[in-house]
């Protein structure tokens, strides 16, 4: 009976003894390749979030520069206005009969721009001509017995008073028609005033009036955009000049006749060639600024009076370091340029590195640089380097991962 039981006993199974996994070894040795791997990636994420995040842009390589006049030495901000300009009124009051002219009509000098309602005018014209008629029949007739009495005086009939008064009478009747005739030509300089015209060839930049309202004359000076009464505001654009304010402490960098660009607001990617013609020899007091006329030398059609502008002006340059006209030109945005141990540098963005790359720079030009030396044109560059970037750093573009 105990032989049985020790029999039936080593049949059965032992629930309690673990089973031995085949993939155990396998496992073990790939613990290791994992923890190197997730170490890896630990690393990567610590220098990705330790990355500094940059704005990059391309270095252009560009035909389309044109040999500058000079290297930049200040830049001012100022108005494009007409030197050439007139508030146009009436020299009479009167009221508005006839307009020819819109905003941008162009008209030559003593073309008629508006005309007056003038019936009272020709009216008077008519009274002072037949005034005259009436002064030259009492002349003549003043001169026949002026011609009497000296005949009758001759013969001693009358007195010789009688032939001095009938002198007079002439003299009188002459003086009336020499004033009558100076009443036609006022009469009718009057009339010729209610014809408006063109003191200049321009072009009509502000209309003031229209058909049936009541025009005066206006005085010298005043403001286009207040002058009440006046028909239209008229410019020579032919004389657009840029009317600049530069500070006092400044004002001894420029002097009549030198170089100097423009651009406006409206067209910032186009260069006016301009000349320094006037530095008005007094300060505003309020600004502290003085205020410098520059005239443009090549203007277009689309300039336009009381535009926005900044005048560049320019020292004269070196004619061996002036770029030739049509030849490639390096151009890089100004701000990506810094100075790392005193000298022009740009950062270049390779393999998620900023890289300092010293370059030889050359005249500005709207807001790039040209690079003489130390770029090639297409290289990825920092925009904006902060002043703590180094040789090196890991840099992580700005809107990618």
């Amino acid at each position: 009976m105990t032989d049985l039981k020790g029999e039936l006993a080593s049949l059965k199974i032992d629930r309690t003894r673990r089973k031995r996994s085949p993939w155990r070894w396998p496992l073990l040795l790939l613990l290791p390749v994992a923890a190197v791997l997730l170490g890896f990636y630990a690393l990567r994420a610590q220098q990705a979030f330790s990355a500094t995040e940059v704005e990059t842009a391309t270095v252009e390589v560009s035909r389309d520069i044109q040999p500058s006049a000079g290297t930049p030495i200040l830049t001012a901000s100022g108005y494009v206005v007409a030197r050439r300009k007139a508030v146009v009124s009436a020299k009479i009051q009167g009221r508005l009969s006839d307009l020819r002219v819109e905003e941008g009509s162009v008209v030559r000098e003593g073309e008629t721009i508006a005309r007056l309602e003038s019936f009272d005018y020709e009216a008077s014209v008519v009274r002072a001509r037949a005034a005259v008629q009436r002064a030259e029949a009492d002349l003549q007739e003043y001169v026949r017995q002026l011609k009497l009495s000296q005949d009758l005086a001759a013969q001693g009939i009358v007195a010789v008073d009688q032939r001095d008064a009938a002198a007079s009478r002439v003299r009188i009747a002459e003086a009336a028609l020499a004033q009558a005739q100076a009443d036609v030509a006022f009469s009718e300089a009057q009339l010729q005033n209610t014809v408006i015209r063109a003191p200049f060839g321009g072009v009509v930049v502000k209309k003031m009036a229209e058909i049936g309202e009541s025009v005066a004359p206006i005085p010298p000076g005043v403001n286009i955009s207040t002058s009440s009464g006046a028909i239209v505001a008229l410019a020579d654009l032919a004389t657009l000049e840029v009317e600049a304010d530069v500070a006092e402490s400044n004002v001894a960098k420029v002097a009549n006749g030198q170089p100097a660009e423009v651009t406006v607001e409206a067209i910032p990617d186009r260069r006016y060639k301009a000349v320094l013609r006037q530095v008005i020899p007094t300060a505003d007091r309020t600004k502290a600024t003085v205020m410098v006329k520059v005239t443009i030398l090549d203007k277009d059609k689309d300039l336009k009076p009381e535009m926005s502008a900044k005048v560049t002006f320019l020292e004269p340059e070196k004619k061996e370091a002036a770029p030739a006209a049509g030849a490639p030109v390096v151009l890089v945005p100004k701000e990506a340029v810094v100075t790392r141990d005193g000298k022009p540098t740009v950062f270049l963005v390779r393999e998620d590195k900023a890289l300092a790359r010293p370059v030889v720079l050359g005249t500005e030009r709207q807001g790039q640089v040209i690079v003489k030396d130390g770029l090639a044109g297409g290289e990825i560059v920092v925009a904006r380097p902060k002043d703590d970037l180094r040789d090196g750093a890991t840099v992580r573009v700005k809107g990618q991962g």
